[in-house]
């Protein structure tokens, strides 16, 4: 019964202001280069011809005196996520006649028939470019362009993508110190340079969870997990409710990959019952719950002899067969030595193996003198060990 609550992300947009007196490793602030390269994308853009493939329509007739160039009433935003979050990257724009949109990352036209991106226009003038899970790749600058016969204009919104084994640690270079952070980049047209700065905040989302588990009694459980969400999520196990805290049985583990686990060795009768796992963060909350069985340790039986070996009497050049039958839980490994010297594997001559009525056998197929001596046989398992010896003579035959 694996009760489950992993929803989709929704994002919490926050505006954070960010102080002038931070340090250069602390502010999101485009630098003076990625300013330049920023304009120059810019530049070229609003100079440049574009695909005209899209399902924009012709403009309309306007008198000279009616026409206004097209503007921004409100830019893209800058953005910082993990990836495989949603983003939405949203502007809106005005001009008479209507301007044509035309969207680019890193300068490179986006098409509106992208399987990765969707591309939306609304009726006020709003415009959006999104996509459902971002990956390492999307990591860029998005510019939207906007013209019309009276002109174009352009602005730019820097998108930040993190890998999810990142999360709760800054990236280090090889020497060892931090690196600074990636700029935020703001385009020409972007306004003050103090303006906040959007950052959105993602509830907890699971990337894996798992079902239900049955577990032997005196064994290990371990429960893995992998969670996405901005700022890191904090996660809090509970069994029917209650607080798990850790202890010498009850282990709580994150790897460098990112994997939780819950780890409980050895598992106890008391252990069965509904697990829930619940992520925290200040964007929300998420969840998911499983089922813990815990199978009855099996009961231990040391090994016990139902029938002993036999000492036996053979004529040389005769087969021979010792044999005894042994009980325990669970079944016992069974061991040969004759004298002093283990018998580990058989031979075409000589064999160990258990009959179809549980008998086990040591064959020897023409027995010779060299046979004779003390044959033991022992059976092991968790519980015990047991052993038992008889002799075999051989007779030289007389002609």
């Amino acid at each position: 019964m694996a009760r489950r609550l992993l929803g989709a992300d929704s994002a919490t947009v926050f505006n954070i202001q960010e102080p002038e007196e931070e340090t250069a490793n602390q502010e999101y602030k485009v630098s003076s280069c990625e300013q330049r390269l920023i304009s120059e994308i810019e530049y070229r853009l609003e100079r440049s011809p574009v695909d005209e493939s899209g399902d924009e329509v012709p403009y309309r007739d306007v008198p000279v005196e009616n026409g206004m160039a097209p503007f921004f009433e409100m830019k893209l935003k800058h953005y910082k996520i993990f990836e495989g979050m949603p983003v939405t990257f949203t502007c809106r724009v005005a001009g008479n006649p209507k301007p044509k949109i035309y969207w680019f990352k890193d300068g490179k036209q986006i098409s509106p028939k992208s399987d990765h991106y969707t591309v939306q226009r609304d009726l006020d003038g709003t415009c959006s470019l999104h996509t459902t899970a971002s990956t390492l790749e999307d990591d860029g600058n998005y510019t939207i362009m906007a013209a019309n016969p009276q002109g174009r204009v352009s602005c730019t919104g820097r998108l930040m993508v993190q890998a999810v084994n990142q999360r709760g640690r800054s990236p280090r270079s090889p020497s060892g110190h931090p690196h600074v952070r990636r700029p935020r980049s703001r385009s020409r047209d972007s306004g003050d340079e103090n303006e906040p700065i959007q950052e959105r905040f993602f509830r907890p989302h699971f990337l894996q969870a798992p079902g239900d588990l049955t577990v032997q009694e005196g064994k290990l459980c371990r429960m893995d997990c992998k969670v996405s969400g901005l700022p890191t999520p904090d996660l809090s196990w509970q069994l029917d409710g209650k607080p798990i805290r850790p202890d010498s049985a009850h282990k709580m583990l994150v790897r460098e990959n990112g994997v939780h686990s819950l780890i409980i060795e050895p598992v106890t009768s008391r252990d069965a019952g509904i697990y829930t796992c619940i992520a925290t963060n200040r964007a929300g909350q998420n969840s998911f719950s499983l089922e813990l069985v815990v199978a009855a340790k099996e009961a231990h039986k040391p090994p016990v002899f139902i029938e002993k070996l036999q000492n036996t009497g053979v004529a040389d050049g005769y087969p021979v067969r010792l044999e005894c039958r042994v009980s325990g839980v669970p079944p016992p490994q069974i061991f040969w030595k004759k004298e002093n010297e283990s018998l580990t594997h058989s031979t075409d001559r000589v064999s160990m193996h258990q009959d179809n009525h549980g008998y086990i056998c040591l064959l020897i197929q023409g027995a010779t003198k060299e046979d004779a001596g003390w044959y033991t046989v022992s059976a092991k398992n968790e519980a015990g060990i047991v052993s038992c010896t008889a002799r075999l003579d051989v007779y030289i035959s007389r002609h």
